[in-house]
């Protein structure tokens, strides 16, 4: 959504408007949609799973890397020098297969980036599809989604498209705007 908010905004201040010419404009709460639409609650709560899932292996790793360091601390000054290297090397094993596990996971282009754009997209292409089409009814030449980076500071309620777009996707809706 914010690429397209970024692509309008750009063709507004290429196109040269008419001082008769009328422009139409709406907006809508993209945020409000997803909070209430049963596909993207499905979604959110299935990537929720999945992070909790991954959080608690996270969790058990760690704690083993705890428990063998706090075993390690209490011990390093009995140890021999090879053995004390030899469990120094296993931290430092057990350290980066933690830091591994959590970027493979969570990290920028980890599966949970992966597996978000794979549950969400459906759920964005189905709202981008009702936005058009509630436009295209209604005659708007443009509809900004105000959900995210983009500051409006006054906003007619005449053209909030949400509860629109909420009728498109057969939704009622639950919260306000």
């Amino acid at each position: 959504m914010k690429k397209l908010f970024s692509i309008i905004v750009f063709l507004l201040l290429l196109i040269p408007v008419q001082a008769d010419a009328q422009m139409k404009m709406a907006y809508f709460n993209s945020e409000a949609i997803m909070k209430d639409l049963p596909d993207a609650i499905d979604a959110q709560e299935q990537l929720n799973k999945l992070v909790a899932d991954w959080q608690q292996e996270l969790n058990k790793m760690q704690e083993e890397w705890k428990k063998k360091f706090d075993e390690y601390d209490k011990r390093k000054l009995i140890m021999t020098d090879q053995r004390r290297a030899d469990t120094e090397h296993e931290l430092q094993e057990m350290d980066k297969k933690i830091a591994d596990y959590r970027n493979k996971n969570f990290g920028q282009n980890g599966e949970l980036f992966k597996r978000q754009n794979e549950l969400m997209k459906p759920v964005q292409d189905r709202i981008f599809k009702a936005v058009q089409e509630v436009a295209k009814e209604e005659g708007y030449d443009y509809v900004l989604d105000k959900s995210g980076d983009i500051l409006l500071m006054y906003a007619n309620e005449k053209y909030d498209l949400t509860q629109k777009i909420f009728n498109k996707l057969k939704v009622p809706v639950s919260s306000g705007k």
